[in-house]
Order: structure tokens, then C-alpha cells, then sequence
């Protein structure tokens, strides 16, 4: 096994409620087995106490476990949810896969994986500038944009305006209070918002039991594995499945369906991250009815090989990718 960490710039800066970043900060773990070779990606993230070192420190302590053939149902128990166990659980669907000769798909029970259409993410700006993104990408079926200044109405107006044929996903980022959702939420309406992401602080959503919102609510930072769906269930009406959180691919499966049992809407997340992070994160695509993988191209660069991507389209990876 070997683990470490790459720093991936972006194009520009992508900016939301809780600040701005220039770079991609990812883990990357290896696992070798005679000739085969699985890997994974995964981003710590501030907001769960995350970071690059603690990972890798995480990934260290399970060493002597996986080298002596810890598989990815033992891996569920060795670490808890986040960044690192989902660097390693990646990096073990792959090794499996090469080793039996099969797509990573297959072993998850799947015939194939299909083309999904991504949304592309517009960075918190002004109304203006966020206008002139949207110009940019008025031909894509979804465009999702971040709010969490002041002013919330007049960017997604001004995205509206300049998008008027695209669905819109709304993203607050925890950046709303109560009572700025009751007010918001029916101009939101009224613009065609299809969804709005995690409108207020986690620690404080349970407010949103009993609302009846205009626009439907999705979880975000509110859910990380199948621990918070039932409150989630309560108080959304679709939850955006990241690897990253839920910690890796096993558990965000199982997620997704139970999810799913629930009458919840999925959406598939990611974080900023090059195509590696994006390929396992296909499978939770499949059926979604929103798909928001564009980690990649908010990159100034990804690694090669890469995801095949054409416009919002993007083709299942090919197997020196991943999977």
C-alpha cells in the first residue's frame, strides 16, 4: 500500500458560503497485488475536520490489516466514514475488479454503467458574473449555482435571466436561516428551481420538520452514511450521496438504496477532484435524478487517463482509470 497527497489547481477559484479555494487538495491510495494495481481518490474536507495529514495518518493505521488482506467489508469497522476509508475503499474495488477480470460494476451487480448527464456548478459571485457563467453553459440540462451572500435573489434571478431553458439547482451551503427560507423559497419557485441544497446549518435543519417548502429540500452536510437517513427523511425530500462522506463506495451504495426505500430523490455529489474521484462515483449516478460530477472540469487540469467527457456528458471510465 502507498498513500499521498496531490494538489490539483483550479481553473480560477471556486468560491461558496463557507469561503474560496485555488486548489484541489486530494489522497491517493495505491494497492498492489502481484501484477494488479487498485486505486482510489478521496478529499479531506475542513468542514468534517478533515485533513490531507490526518488522512494519511488514518490510512497508516490500518496498514498492517489490508496488507494482510483486509477486505472492503472488514474496512467498514477499521475506520470510520470520511476521506480516508473512501481513498481505500476505491482503491479496493478496483484491485478487486483487476483481479477478477471484471468491471467494478459488475461486482456491484450492475449489467453496465450508462452515460450520465452532470450538472456544471456556477462559484458564489456577483449577480453578473455568475450571469456570464451561466451565458457560458446556457445549453446544459442543469446548471447548479451557490449562493450564501447577501443578495441570494438577485444571482439566481440574474442565472434565471441568462439560463432561461436550463433546470436549476440552488446550493446554500448552510448559509440560510429559517426564516430566510420561508422567504426565499417561493421567488425560488417562481424562477423554476427544481431543488434547493442544504438551506440551513446542519445542527439546525430540524427546524425544517413540518415546513412545507415551495421548492423541494435536499441534504448535503446533514447526511454522510445511512446513520442520519431517517431524520433526513423527515425533513428533505432528496440527500446528495458523496463518497467522500459516506466513505467510500460500499457504504454509499447501501445508502443510496436504502435512500431510495425511503421515496427520497438522489442526487450524486462529489467534491473538487480529477476524474479518478469522479469514475466510482458512477455508480451512484445511475438512476439519479440529479448528477453533479463536475469535479473535474472546474479543474485547470486532470490527470490522464480521464473520465471521457463531452459537454455535460460523461462516459463510463475506461479501466486504467479505475474500475
Amino acid at each position: 500500500m502507498t498513500a499521498r497527497v496531490e494538489r490539483w489547481p483550479i481553473a480560477g477559484a471556486f468560491v461558496i458560503a463557507r469561503g474560496a479555494k485555488t486548489e484541489a487538495v486530494v489522497v491517493v491510495v495505491e494497492l498492489t497485488e502481484g501484477s494488479h494495481r487498485g486505486r482510489g481518490e478521496a478529499v479531506p474536507y475542513a468542514r468534517y475536520g478533515e485533513t490531507a495529514d490526518g488522512a494519511l495518518a488514518q490510512i497508516e493505521l490500518v496498514r498492517t490489516a489490508l496488507e494482510a488482506g483486509a477486505d472492503r467489508a472488514a474496512l467498514q469497522a477499521l475506520l470510520p466514514p470520511g476521506a480516508a476509508r473512501n481513498a481505500l475503499d476505491c482503491a479496493l474495488w478496483d484491485l478487486e475488479a483487476k483481479q477478477a477480470g471484471v468491471r467494478a460494476w459488475t461486482l456491484a451487480g450492475r449489467e453496465r454503467l450508462d452515460p450520465v448527464k452532470t450538472c456544471y456548478t456556477l462559484s458564489l459571485a456577483s449577480a453578473d458574473e455568475m450571469a456570464e457563467v451561466a451565458l457560458a453553459h446556457a445549453r446544459w440540462p442543469l446548471l447548479k449555482l451557490k449562493i450564501g451572500a447577501a443578495d441570494h435573489l438577485d444571482r439566481v434571478a440574474a442565472v434565471r435571466a441568462a439560463a432561461p431553458r436550463t433546470r436549476l439547482v440552488v446550493d446554500a451551503n448552510e448559509a440560510l436561516t429559517f426564516d430566510e427560507l420561508t422567504r426565499l423559497a417561493p421567488e425560488f419557485a417562481r424562477l423554476e428551481v427544481k431543488l434547493l441544497e442544504q438551506p440551513l446549518p446542519a445542527a439546525e435543519d430540524a427546524a425544517l420538520e413540518g415546513y412545507a417548502s415551495p421548492v423541494p429540500l435536499c441534504a448535503d452536510e446533514s447526511l454522510h452514511t445511512r446513520a442520519e437517513l431517517a431524520a433526513c427523511a423527515r425533513r428533505y425530500a432528496a440527500v446528495n450521496i458523496k463518497l467522500d462522506k459516506a466513505g467510500g463506495l460500499t457504504e454509499a451504495l447501501a445508502l443510496k438504496a436504502e435512500a431510495q426505500a425511503l421515496g427520497l430523490e438522489i442526487m450524486a455529489g462529489c467534491m473538487v477532484a480529477t476524474s479518478l474521484a469522479m469514475a466510482p462515483a458512477l455508480l451512484i449516478a445511475q438512476g439519479a435524478r440529479y448528477v453533479d460530477l463536475d469535479g473535474p472540469l472546474l479543474l485547470a487540469r486532470d490527470r490522464e487517463p480521464r473520465l471521457p467527457i463531452s459537454g455535460a456528458l460523461i462516459e463510463p471510465p475506461p479501466a486504467e482509470l479505475w474500475g
